[in-house]
């Protein structure tokens, strides 16, 4: 991206106007009290089309005084984005898209027009200036360019060289032409008008669709059937997929957010989400055992990974000897473990993951001992 600089004559001063002002408060009360900096890109907005069309260094002081913001800040967020313009612009600044589907739509003709009626890019002439921009959205209707001035930023799409000149005469004579394509078609629709959905047969023959085409005898239109995750939500507590069900519409209330695979729920009570598998642990394990392994036969630590036999004889040592004990460890045990044992490898349990690591070895361990 190219460097953008602040014009280099500069007016001496600049003030906010009061409707500049009042829609900057407005901007700025739509975020906390000590978040106003994020009115920032609007503020600056609402002060370019109060000064012209363009951002002159005093109006960025302005805005960063109103904000309660350093100056480079303001600066570095006006010089950043290409829709502030850091030099002065003509009353009607054309802003000439050149990339891929213009160009390919006769974009380059529409320069020419500019460069004949207006002169070099960035040169005022008279109420005119232009600027080729990159993509502005309007690729449908290409070429096209977006002209800003005091009555707004309007699209003129499906230009010619010559609908170009005629809308540019017609801004430089102080006429308002009317904005949008110069084709026969609304917005983005195909030239001529719309040729599809221009009435509402598809509509009702949807509304009286009962079977769906080369689907089971047995299926049906389900007009109800809610958004897959709504189906999953637990709004009304968990429901049982296998319960009865009914496609009367008139049983629909209170079921939203409910599992409708089988159709819409009737009287079902509300259950709870059954309950989630736990690390079969009979007590809570202890974190240290002070008298040795007196809870059975110690566990091979080594089975985790990042523990070798000189950490399981750490371990063992500092009154560790089961996978129960670590796969119960919270952010205390662990600093405590670290401190008592682990003193020159801080870090080590986390970064190895020994909890996680060890849970699951009680939890197989638990399994075994079962069977």
């Amino acid at each position: 991206m190219s460097a953008r600089r602040m014009a280099l004559v500069q007016p001496a001063t600049f003030e906010l106007s009061k409707k500049a002002i009042k829609e900057i408060d407005g901007w700025v009360k739509k975020y906390p009290a000590d978040r106003q900096r994020s009115a920032l890109i609007p503020a600056l907005w609402i002060a370019q089309k109060d000064a012209d069309g363009w951002l002159p260094e005093p109006a960025m002081r302005a805005v960063a005084d109103k904000l309660g913001m350093a100056y480079i800040r303001v600066y570095e967020v006006a010089t950043f984005y290409t829709m502030f313009n850091l030099a002065p612009v003509g009353e009607h600044f054309v802003q000439l898209c050149g990339t891929t589907p213009c160009w390919l739509r006769g974009a380059d003709n529409l320069k020419d027009v500019c460069r004949d009626k207006i002169g070099p890019q960035n040169t005022i002439n008279g109420k005119l200036s232009w600027l080729e921009v990159e993509c502005l959205g309007a690729c449908a209707n290409a070429p096209m360019v977006q002209i800003s001035n005091a009555d707004g930023d309007h699209y003129y799409e499906d230009l010619t060289a010559d609908t170009f000149e005629a809308l540019l005469d017609d801004l430089a004579a102080g006429k308002t032409p009317k904005a949008g394509p110069r084709v026969d078609r609304f917005g983005s629709e195909p030239e001529g008008g719309a040729l599809a959905l221009v009435d509402d047969t598809v509509h009702k023959q949807l509304c009286n669709v009962k079977k769906l085409p080369n689907a089971d005898k047995k299926a049906s239109v389900n007009y109800y059937e809610w958004d897959p995750k709504d189906r999953r939500a637990t709004r009304g507590g968990w429901v049982d997929p296998k319960s009865k069900a009914s496609r009367d519409p008139k049983k629909r209330p209170d079921n939203y957010g409910k599992d409708l695979t089988a159709g819409i729920i009737e009287d079902e009570p509300k259950k709870a989400r059954p309950a989630r598998s736990r690390m079969p642990i009979d007590e809570k394990p202890k974190v240290l055992y002070t008298d040795g392994p007196t809870d059975g036969k110690p566990d091979d630590l080594k089975k985790i990974k990042g523990v070798g036999p000189k950490f399981e004889g750490d371990l063992n040592a500092a009154g560790i000897y089961y996978y129960r004990q670590i796969g119960a460890w919270k952010a205390a045990d662990i600093k405590t473990v670290e401190a008592e044992a682990l003193s020159r490898f801080p870090g080590r349990i986390k970064r190895d993951e020994w909890v996680k690591q060890a849970k699951a070895l009680a939890k197989t361990a638990a399994k075994k001992d079962k069977s």
